[in-house]
């Protein structure tokens, strides 16, 4: 076991099972989760997921204490892919990730992981953020988290606003209809609109910078018997003491452990009222800085 992972299991606490009162299906598992936390960085790394001291960074920390308050589930944090093995994925139920670009998976591992592994029954695959920075040109995974970046137009220090579409899903429940916050948005490519259920993107109207399209800024799908869910937002420290931003990571958890329904059929529709939102915002404000 290396260095990482025992270190995120002195730190990760086991906790009871959860009420079964608050199990909805009876396909629901009957114990707490196990997660995998994969925050290893192939390119930029961000300081949400950089260690200090041989301390946890402070996405794992978020991420190892919800895991605690909730008594749901229990995190452990890697930053050493090449280290994991196929028989030690089996012993997890959700993976996420916070890394870039290409991680050091052996071959054979990274395969099962995105062509098999996340499309198992109880499995379930969360992305954070940069998630979508990674493995730019390995296809099977930007099939299954439903797109990849494509460059960050509104930075780290711009406020902007989010518009919720779905206020019933867990994931997205806890921001209401619309909110405002500080955070680096990327844009995507890839992106798959039929595959994919929009929870949340940016209101270009209410953003500063414009731009003639839409940005998903949260979306969650079915993948096999597997759930997928990405989330854009989480680049700020900060943003990992937030509790709405918790609150939403945790039910997105409650969502794969079938602990909560949220609906994940595609809404390709809205996508394309987005788009075409987008471009008309985007139009409206170029013929106002024309005047």
């Amino acid at each position: 076991m290396t260095r990482s992972f025992l270190l995120a299991a002195i730190i990760a606490v086991v906790v009871l099972v959860a009420p079964a009162a608050q199990v909805f299906s009876a396909d629901a598992p009957k114990k707490n989760a196990r997660i995998l936390m994969v925050t290893q960085s192939a390119g930029f790394r961000h300081g949400s997921v950089t260690r200090k001291d041989g301390n946890l960074a402070p996405a794992e920390r978020a991420m190892t204490d919800l895991g605690i308050a909730s008594n749901l589930f229990r995190v452990d944090c890697t930053q050493d892919c090449a280290a994991i093995t196929k028989e030690q994925l089996d012993t997890y139920d959700i993976m996420l990730f916070y890394t870039t670009l290409n991680l050091p998976f052996k071959d054979e591992v990274r395969d099962y992981l995105f062509t098999d592994w996340v499309k198992q029954k109880g499995h379930g695959f969360i992305g954070t953020h940069s998630a979508a920075d990674t493995y730019h040109d390995y296809e099977p995974y930007w099939e299954m988290l439903g797109g990849t970046f494509n460059g960050h137009p509104w930075g780290a220090n711009q406020k902007v606003t989010v518009t919720v579409h779905d206020q019933n899903h867990p994931v997205s429940k806890p921001w209401g209809a619309e909110f405002e916050i500080t955070d680096e948005i990327y844009q995507f490519k890839h992106w798959q609109p039929e595959k994919v259920r929009v929870l949340m993107s940016l209101n270009m109207a209410k953003t500063q910078l414009k731009k003639p399209y839409m940005v998903p800024i949260a979306w969650v799908k079915n993948y096999g018997e597997g759930k997928v869910l990405h989330m854009s937002l989480g680049h700020r420290e900060e943003v990992w003491t937030n509790e709405k931003y918790l609150q939403s990571l945790l039910g997105g958890i409650r969502w794969m452990m079938g602990l909560e329904p949220g609906d994940a059929t595609p809404n390709p529709e809205l996508s394309a009222t987005l788009e075409a939102k987008g471009k008309a915002d985007f139009d409206v404000a170029e013929a106002q800085n024309q005047k």
